[in-house]
């Protein structure tokens, strides 16, 4: 499983929709979303800032996040859907002290 944190941006179209029916459950709605992908969803907040919402969930791949995020932003209320893939630092630090590389210049 790969541990993502997901930032989005909803649309005009979404947010019409948003005053239409102001209780709708999008967390709901992802965690069924990751689910149906084999994953599993923490958390869903709205926040303020560049994003307008972060999504921290586990799905089985990156290619899993890909289908996600081409049926959010299929349907116009979604843009920038952005993902940050959580890594285990200590492997790739153990990784990378065996190779190394020459800046140019070097």
């Amino acid at each position: 499983m790969v541990k993502m944190y997901i930032m989005g941006n909803y649309t005009e179209k979404a947010f019409q929709g948003f005053l239409k029916d102001p209780t709708s459950d999008r967390k709901a709605v992802v965690e069924k979303l990751t689910q149906a992908m084999g994953g599993k969803m923490h958390s869903m907040d709205i926040v303020r800032g560049s994003y307008d919402f972060i999504v921290v969930n586990e799905v089985p791949s990156f290619d899993d996040f890909a289908a996600i995020k081409l049926v959010v932003e299929s349907t116009g209320a979604v843009k920038n859907l952005t993902a940050l893939e959580a890594i285990d630092f200590t492997k790739a630090t153990t990784k990378a002290a065996k190779i190394s590389y020459k800046a140019p210049g070097q």
